[in-house]
């Protein structure tokens, strides 16, 4: 091999070994290569079962407003609910570190553990046996203030956010953040769960559309996402081939000024 063939072969191996490859950007690949389209059932979320420091909307209706209105907060009394996130966390009910949310008249309740539904239900069966008749028509919900997760690494936008829904997948809060960059390794995304039991950590393929029988597919209230960078991204060379290109052009151009300089 002559010296031009090796300089020639070592910059096209430098070009192809720096661009991204399309299988490493693409969401949801069905890589089984039998060229069926298989049905993909995702797993179904778990209850979540409330945690220390969570925040809880409570609201109380009945037939006359004015019955329930002592048990509500100051801002509910009227039915109508904060929506921002400060004012939910404001008017909220927040899981104290021994498990239970305190309500006017009602006290302390002790929640840790439960669903929000089971919570829904020893609430409205404590306002029965002690307050009210059932034909008052009490009816109780119970939500969390907002979908809280935390983002970081290579992601558009990186931080705390919150989506006011019951249940969101990882797809869908990646989306929200702004997507995974194009240096963002897709291939291998690390969930940080914390649980009753201690903290769990989990990567998962968001290339590959098994991705929705996983369990961390549907996110949990207060999972930390994070999204690693591709080896591209250090080696500086570029993420598409142009890009390349002009990476190795302009270090064959320095190599040329260096050495006329040093002649």
């Amino acid at each position: 091999m002559t010296k031009n063939s090796f300089f020639l072969f070592l910059l096209i191996s430098i070009l192809f070994t720096s661009c991204i490859p399309i299988k490493d950007l693409v969401y949801l690949q069905d890589k089984n290569d039998s060229g069926e389209q298989a049905a993909i059932v995702a797993v179904e979320s778990k209850p979540y079962r409330l945690q220390v420091h969570d925040v809880l909307s409570v609201n109380i209706k009945a037939i006359d407003p004015k019955l329930v209105s002592i048990f509500n907060t100051s801002d509910n009394q009227s039915g109508q609910t904060s929506k921002t996130e400060s004012g939910l966390y404001f008017d909220g009910f927040t899981v104290d570190d021994h498990g239970n949310i305190r309500m006017p008249i009602l006290g302390e309740i002790n929640v840790i553990g439960y669903t929000l539904e089971e919570v829904r239900v020893k609430i409205e069966k404590k306002l029965l046996e002690e307050y009210f008749k059932s034909e008052a028509n009490i009816f109780v919900t119970v939500k969390l203030a907002g979908f809280r997760y935390t983002i970081n690494g290579e992601v558009g936008s990186t931080g705390t956010k919150t989506l006011f829904k019951d249940n969101v997948t990882i797809l869908e809060a990646v989306a929200n953040s702004g997507d995974i960059t194009t240096v963002g390794n897709r291939k291998e995304v690390t969930i940080i769960r914390q649980t009753p039991t201690g903290v769990q950590m989990h990567d998962i393929d968001l290339t590959d559309v098994n991705v929705m029988k996983s369990p961390y597919y549907y996110l949990q209230p207060n999972d930390y996402i994070y999204v690693k960078p591709l080896r591209q991204k250090t080696w500086g060379t570029g993420q598409t081939g142009i890009q390349s290109i002009g990476t190795i052009i302009t270090l064959l151009s320095l190599a040329t000024t260096v050495y006329l300089i040093i002649k």
